[in-house]
């Protein structure tokens, strides 16, 4: 059996075996395969998680370098990032505290507005205190995680979690990402608490 096909440069026709086109097909397969290498499924241990007793955070990170987050706090010091607050007390917590509801609003435009290292972001879930956000890399499709929770109780604490998908590394994007979203939050009045 023998098939036809143009050839790639398109000014003339070659004949092909089967073998052949099977052979080019799964070049394509496998460039097809590697172009959706981000594409792993969405975790299951997102969102607050409750220990007992009164206890709750968001998760911790997995043992890889490629995540960051308020929970690390007592756990894992490489891990770890402070988290914000939206009323701090030597600013306009003292001058003129805003609600957790303006201050959400504020921390989704930022997310909204902010694309570091080309990282698109899409609002996942949203309720009153927590926020979820996956973040698309613009050339592989990997997907990050980003998860911010306004705790309950004094201080205006908000805390987060930042974590690739896959992969050891991440070239620091989720310290980058939480670092550009801090500073434009700054800009409205947040402050990190902590450090």
């Amino acid at each position: 059996m023998v098939c036809q096909a143009t050839n790639w440069k398109g000014d003339s026709e070659e004949k092909l075996q089967p073998k052949e086109i099977v052979l080019r097909s799964v070049n394509v397969m496998v460039l097809g395969a590697l172009l959706s290498i981000g594409a792993a499924p969405r975790p299951g241990n997102l969102g607050i998680i409750d220990y007992g007793a009164g206890v709750q955070t968001l998760n911790l990170c997995p043992p890889s370098p490629n995540c960051i987050a308020t929970s690390e706090e007592g756990n894992d010091r490489t891990h770890y990032a402070p988290p914000l607050t939206y009323n701090p007390e030597d600013g306009r917590g003292k001058k003129g505290p805003v609600s957790q509801e303006k201050a959400m609003g504020e921390l989704v435009d930022a997310v909204k507005k902010l694309k570091p290292d080309g990282f698109t972001p899409k609002i996942i879930k949203q309720t009153a205190d927590y926020l979820y956000v996956e973040y698309e890399s613009p050339l592989m499709g990997f997907i990050d995680d980003v998860e911010f929770w306004f705790k309950p109780g004094a201080g205006s604490r908000v805390e987060y979690r930042s974590a690739s998908r896959i992969g050891e590394s991440d070239g620091n994007i989720n310290r980058k990402r939480i670092k550009a979203i801090r500073q434009e939050l700054e800009t409205k009045g947040w402050r990190s608490t902590g450090f």
